[in-house]
């Protein structure tokens, strides 16, 4: 076999434009979505002085993401996935035009409307998600050769992160200088430019149906059944589903600037922005060395550190010790997200991406937005710090009884 690592360039995935376009489209969709879901969490945290009702943003996304991925994946596999990502696209950007008229103080809206409209528009945006993140997931192997998966699945990690970073810190700053409903108005021009790189995509050949129409539940298990035959593919997905559940502190970064920490609306930006600057960081690094040759150790022992950082976080009362801990949050987190992202691309066959795809987007939509509701609900019920003890420590075990019960998977080399 041709040892392919010692032909290719770290940049070989930045010689295929189309691929550039689409790894800076994700990248800049994510920082107009985080910069969204910060300050409408601080917003909403200033008004209620409520941890749960921050849960409640990540519910009111999740919920119809979830009961919808699925359906998108189907429809990823048989139709245009690039004219799937503009529509979900145009109807995120609508959605964020109304939410700078909720806002907007000359609306005069009363502020249980204001929150039941925020709440409404979050749950649009989930479903425009739902179809969204499968096609833009099954487009991407489409654009660059399978020889270059790896390297493709590093930068494309690296610009997401870059978007996770500058989303938050911007966020922050935004919000403390311009105001909730201006802030919003940079969203709305950071998805335009999203739409104009869409655009410069190519859309792979719509797949040939079968003369037989096929049913589309029974599409729709075929990719579940799939997922859950490929043990790599469930256990991979699955630590990344229980660690960020449970691990995750993300949404409670306001309740931590406001009423731990007391560094305010600037304070926010900087420990939201922490996880993805060393993300981001740890990303440049593996450009030149991946962290593919003892894949499935390196995933478990990067998600036993992430618990490890959360737990320092959690008990922490200092803000620089509380950014470090965050930052290595995002260190560990970035060796997952390579391994679990070069995992799906070479052992998905084409035909099914877009439902693997979607079936991976419920378990990140699981660990992300109902992750958010689990924290805001045990903040509420146990107290903020408590529950953030609780959810790294519940990392931990999860990571240990996946190791023991994963040994076959050891030897594995992508």
């Amino acid at each position: 076999m041709t040892d392919l690592s010692q032909k290719q360039s770290p940049y070989e995935a930045l010689k295929y434009p189309e691929f550039v376009a689409f790894i800076f489209a994700n990248s800049f969709i994510t920082m107009a979505l985080l910069i969204q879901e910060v300050i409408l969490g601080y917003s909403i945290y200033k008004i209620t002085h409520d941890p749960l009702a921050l849960g409640l943003i990540g519910l009111a996304e999740a919920l119809p993401y979830i009961s919808l991925a699925l359906f998108g994946g189907h429809f990823a596999d048989r139709r245009n996935k690039k004219t799937i990502m503009q529509v979900s696209l145009a109807l995120i950007t609508i959605c964020s035009v109304i939410l700078i008229w909720a806002t907007d103080p000359a609306t005069g809206l009363e502020q249980s409307k204001m929150l039941t409209v925020i709440y409404g528009v979050v749950m649009l945006i989930g479903f425009s998600k739902g179809f969204y993140s499968p096609a833009s997931g099954s487009l991407n192997p489409f654009l660059i050769p399978s020889e270059v998966f790896a390297n493709a699945a590093t930068w494309q990690s690296s610009l997401w992160q870059a978007g996770a970073i500058l989303g938050p810190g911007f966020a922050g700053f935004l919000y403390a200088y311009l105001g909730l409903t201006h802030a919003l108005w940079c969203v709305v021009g950071i998805l335009v430019v999203v739409m104009i790189l869409i655009s410069m995509i190519t859309a792979p050949p719509v797949p040939q149906q079968n003369e037989q129409k096929v049913n589309i539940f029974f599409s729709l298990r075929e990719g579940i059944e799939f997922v859950f035959k490929t043990k790599i593919i469930l256990y991979a997905i699955s630590l990344d589903l229980f660690s960020v559940l449970f691990g995750g502190v993300i949404a409670l970064l306001p309740v931590y600037s406001e009423d731990v920490l007391h560094v305010g609306a600037e304070g926010l930006g900087i420990l939201r922005a922490a996880p993805s600057i060393g993300a981001v960081l740890c990303m440049i690094i593996m450009v030149y060395v991946p962290p593919l040759g003892k894949a499935w150790r390196n995933l478990l022992l990067s998600i036993a550190g992430f618990g490890i950082a959360t737990l320092v976080f959690a008990l922490s009362t200092n803000i620089w010790l509380s950014v470090v801990a965050l930052f290595f949050t995002g260190v560990f987190d970035s060796v997952s997200v390579i391994i679990r992202q070069t995992v799906l691309r070479f052992f998905t066959p084409d035909e099914m991406r877009g439902r693997v795809s979607a079936v991976n987007g419920i378990f990140v939509s699981s660990s992300n937005e109902l992750g958010a509701f689990e924290s805001g609900l045990l903040a509420k019920l146990m107290g903020t710090v408590p529950s953030v003890v609780f959810g790294g420590a519940m990392t931990l075990i999860i990571v240990t009884v996946v190791w023991i019960r994963s040994k076959e998977l050891f030897n594995l080399k992508l």
